[in-house]
């Protein structure tokens, strides 16, 4: 009779271990994220006020119905979308000019990397606080502007026109820095050999950027549209605590609105059904891009 092999308890024990490592952040993950998407994805169909007493009573797809005649969620849908259209592109190719620049090997240019990732590191009450200073009829924006010949200056947070492109402007301002450091990351990992062939075959100055770096750098540029995309859709804070969706819901949110309706409003069922579809919309976003960013040459690990 033919000898199985002997496996060692010690061997198995080994196996087991990463999974060991593994189970409290599964049961903190499971308890904070799964099971509660899990519950408000059953609320989508559900009527539930929020009342402990009370069962949630299912309804099918009357949130839905309500949802697509509901005339400020699709304002707040439009909102975020002219959020994502006009922050994204300056945070995903603005940093990588940034980086660009405070990879220089120049005398202080730690000052220079230091002084644009400190916004950053600002809470968002304090930033918000801060611009909603400076955006005030008697604040330093407007009074620079009067001393140019504006003399009435700009109602920034309190024109339907204005206010949405001010509280943008906040998000840029904090971004910046962020995705700066996640393209100099990037850089300090290219070869420099691949410049000196460049400048070889002629390529120097900004050239050997657009030639070099931008390719190699397309992974990058994926995630920080990625990462950026999902935060522009996201967006809370900057609104909460300078328009408050205001004036005339011309700065208002879907993450806004689902926040009022969840909290002001007590309607669990109904905002749980717009995080379903805010979700649906980020991940659609997220695909499309991981879609439109594939590459077709590679250098190593990194295609371009």
């Amino acid at each position: 009779m033919r000898k199985l092999p002997f496996r060692s308890p010690i061997v198995h024990s080994h196996h087991l271990t990463p999974y060991l490592f593994l189970f409290p952040a599964l049961v903190i993950l499971t308890l904070t994220v799964f099971l509660p998407a899990l519950q408000a994805f059953s609320l989508s169909f559900a009527r539930y006020e929020y009342d402990l007493t009370q069962m949630p009573q299912w309804i099918g797809v009357e949130n839905f119905r309500r949802l697509a005649g509901d005339r400020v969620f699709w304002k707040t849908l439009g909102n975020t979308l002219l959020y994502l259209l006009g922050a994204v592109p300056v945070l995903a190719i603005a940093p990588l000019g940034l980086a660009i620049l405070v990879n220089q090997k120049l005398k202080g240019m730690h000052w220079f990397r230091m002084s644009f990732y400190t916004p950053v590191v600002i809470s968002m009450v304090v930033a918000g606080i801060a611009w909603n200073a400076l955006y005030a009829s008697n604040g330093v924006f407007n009074q620079l502007l009067k001393t140019i010949g504006f003399e009435s200056g700009i109602p920034w947070l309190t024109s339907p026109n204005y206010a949405l492109w001010s509280v943008m402007l906040v998000t840029i301002w904090k971004g910046l820095g962020y995705y700066m450091v996640i393209y100099l990351a990037g850089l300090q990992g290219i070869p420099a050999e691949l410049y000196e062939a460049a400048a070889i075959d002629g390529s120097e100055g900004w050239r050997k950027h657009w030639d070099i770096t931008i390719p190699l750098m397309r992974p990058y540029l994926v995630l920080v549209t990625v990462i950026s995309s999902i935060s522009a859709t996201k967006i809370f804070e900057e609104v909460y605590i300078m328009t408050r969706g205001g004036p005339q819901d011309s700065s208002k949110t879907v993450v806004y609105y689902i926040y009022e309706q969840a909290f002001n409003n007590l309607e669990i069922s109904y905002a749980c059904t717009m995080g379903l579809v805010l979700f649906l919309i980020i991940f659609s976003l997220s695909l499309l891009n991981l879609y439109l960013s594939k590459g077709k040459e590679s250098y190593g690990n990194i295609r371009f």
